[in-house]
């Protein structure tokens, strides 16, 4: 019997000055605390709670999320005020071949006080549309920096900052997202497009009307980089 998929077709640069072309994702992963620091994890986890969300069941957790809901769109549409983007590099299997891009996994932080796989369905997923080879930065993946900045009081103010080597290898994360779903394979299957995790925020989480983000390789010495707006839409109850 086939299983029924939504597929997603995005028009993406896969490779640096590449055209953009049609690329469609079948399946959306968001994993949630990646990180390889316990205590970072811990600081994370309880930064949320504050805000009433529950501990996730393991560490890291793997959320199915709708393709449909991945954009490459300036401005994404939120329900009230409760939403907020994080940056995580993410991870897009094509034809065997694995990319790294940019993505925000917005959240509305409402919802996620209730149920976090529901609140991860509630909001748009915006990625950037450049994608580099993931071969070309495996040697030094680890000095990948991602950055995200917030509009406040008229200006842009930086909201996250570090390096992915504050993650789980992506070997690793691989591995365990294939052992979550009980396969032997270690590579992200094909026309999966993966959220690899992201760090706390500075000063808090909190709304904002703009969302920039960045992830920068300071070896071959060029950036990826995203920016959308949120329109709000009334929440009458």
């Amino acid at each position: 019997m086939n299983e029924l998929r939504a597929t997603r077709t995005l028009s993406l640069s896969l490779g640096l000055g590449a055209a953009p072309r049609v690329v469609e994702v079948d399946d959306l992963v968001v994993a949630g605390w990646t990180g390889r620091d316990q205590t970072a994890v811990e600081k994370h986890i309880k930064e949320l709670e504050e805000l009433g969300v529950r501990r996730p069941s393991s560490t890291p957790i793997f959320y199915e999320v709708a393709a449909s809901r991945l954009t490459t769109a300036p401005i994404i549409e939120v329900s009230g005020k409760n939403s907020s983007g994080e940056v995580e590099f993410i991870l897009l299997s094509q034809h065997g071949r694995l990319w790294v891009g940019l993505g925000s996994d917005h959240t509305d932080r409402g919802v996620e006080a209730h149920n976090v796989t529901a609140s991860k369905q509630m909001c748009e997923k915006p990625i950037g549309a450049a994608f580099w080879a993931f071969d070309e930065v495996k040697e030094h993946w680890d000095k990948l920096t991602l950055r995200s900045w917030i509009r406040e009081n008229g200006a842009d103010v930086l909201y996250q900052e570090g390096t992915v080597a504050s993650m789980r290898p992506v070997e690793d994360l691989l591995r365990l997202f294939n052992e979550a779903k009980g396969r032997k394979e270690t590579a992200l299957p094909d026309r999966t497009l993966m959220f690899g995790g992201t760090f706390a925020g500075k000063g808090g989480i909190r709304n904002a009307a703009e969302f920039s983000m960045q992830i920068e390789d300071p070896v071959l010495g060029r950036t990826l980089s995203h920016r959308y707006a949120l329109r709000q839409l009334a929440n009458v109850g």
